[in-house]
């Protein structure tokens, strides 16, 4: 086995073909598209390389065929935060063979270690962690779009390098079609009523405005979670414009108290039913195809992140936030499901809000860490 640093169009187009002869039996895999994976490596689409940086490597056999791949990369923003300085790593891909898995680990290490790091976290993304995050540890049925999908054997792999698990994400299913609970809906049309409480779709048009309520809400709702880095406006207009080819703008909501930004949730349809016929691909055939599966419609959106200012959780917000949603969506009589991805275990209050609106489990991640 020889591990090659990806350093021309040649090799990126074999980093991006492997896992496509990795999962040709998987119906359930999805092919990322292209796109959005390089999306990640280009420094004019993606600002963290403005605060960090990033390799990648495939791995050949004897007979120079790819067999494995891997990214190892530094958020310099993030890596000093933990007890150790801690690196990342992701995209990682290979056959189920220990050896290989060793060899790449092992290369995303030593890369880190030079750089001055004594620990890695992975898989995870050079980015925000609502894409490209997570191993799959149960849960191997159809992904959402940005989520991760791996072998089964992986895991097993990741234990036996040494890895331990930081945390787990949850993934829990929403059936659109049957009705809330009759406590949460009695809870949440009573917040809807009160004086001051506003409730709003996203206006396109007012792109800057929502982007920056979404960044004020955010940073607050997360800064007491450990090793949290506030996110920046640039970073949030980044994903607004990703979202822009697949988004309805009657899926993403804001709350506000008085005025001030108080709540969000963002849910988009599941872009993943729309690009699973494009294998990756989105030249003018793969656009056309995408095109037409988007005129079709999907029946199932993922709601890809929420969030609530400290002093306005537990105020009955995120139940409002979804009977709105469920008054645009139920008429329509298009989705019949929403995943609620993903909630980090240590997210005690998400989680009960997953329970009370009679959510069942989808999927489990696993964020996974091993100190040099």
């Amino acid at each position: 086995m020889t591990i090659i640093e990806v350093d021309s169009s040649k090799k990126i187009k074999q980093f991006l073909d492997f896992p496509r002869a990795l999962y040709v039996d998987d119906p359930n895999w999805v092919c990322p598209l292209d796109n959005d994976i390089e999306a990640v490596f280009n420094p004019k689409k993606n600002n963290f390389h403005s605060h960090g940086k990033i390799t990648r490597w495939i791995l050949i056999d004897d007979q120079k065929k790819v067999i494995g791949r891997i990214a190892a990369f530094i958020n310099e923003k993030k890596a000093f935060t933990f007890e150790q300085p801690t690196g990342g790593f992701g995209f990682i891909e290979s056959i189920d063979d220990k050896n290989a898995f060793k060899l790449l680990f092992d290369t995303a290490k030593i890369w880190l270690m030079q750089n001055g790091m004594k620990a890695m976290d992975g898989p995870i993304n050079f980015g925000e962690n609502d894409n490209f995050w997570g191993l799959l540890v149960e849960g191997f049925t159809h992904p959402s779009y940005g989520m991760n999908y791996h072998k089964t054997y992986y895991k097993k792999h990741f234990d036996d390098y040494g890895f331990t698990t930081q945390y787990e994400q949850i993934t829990n299913h929403l059936d659109i079609v049957k009705p809330f609970p009759e406590r949460f809906t009695k809870i949440a049309n009573w917040v809807i009523k009160k004086q001051g409480y506003e409730f709003k779709p996203l206006d396109p048009k007012n792109f800057d405005k929502y982007a920056a309520d979404f960044m004020e809400i955010y940073n607050d709702g997360w800064k007491n979670f450990k090793n949290f880095t506030p996110i920046k406006i640039e970073t949030v207009m980044e994903s607004f414009q990703k979202m822009k080819l697949i988004m309805d703008p009657n899926l993403i909501w804001f709350a506000y108290v008085n005025g001030e930004p108080a709540s969000f949730m963002v849910a988009l349809p599941d872009a993943n039913l729309l690009i699973k016929s494009l294998n990756g691909k989105l030249d003018l055939i793969g656009k056309l195809k995408f095109l037409y599966n988007k005129w079709k419609g999907v029946h199932r959106m993922r709601a890809v992140v929420m969030g609530t200012k400290e002093k306005f959780q537990k105020h009955g917000l995120e139940s409002a936030i979804f009977i709105k949603l469920g008054e645009y969506v139920l008429p329509k009589k298009q989705y019949t499901e929403l995943e609620l991805s993903w909630v980090g275990d240590f997210n005690d209050k998400m989680l009960a809000l997953h329970d009370a609106t009679g959510a069942t489990f989808g999927k489990r991640h696993a964020t996974m860490r091993v100190v040099f």
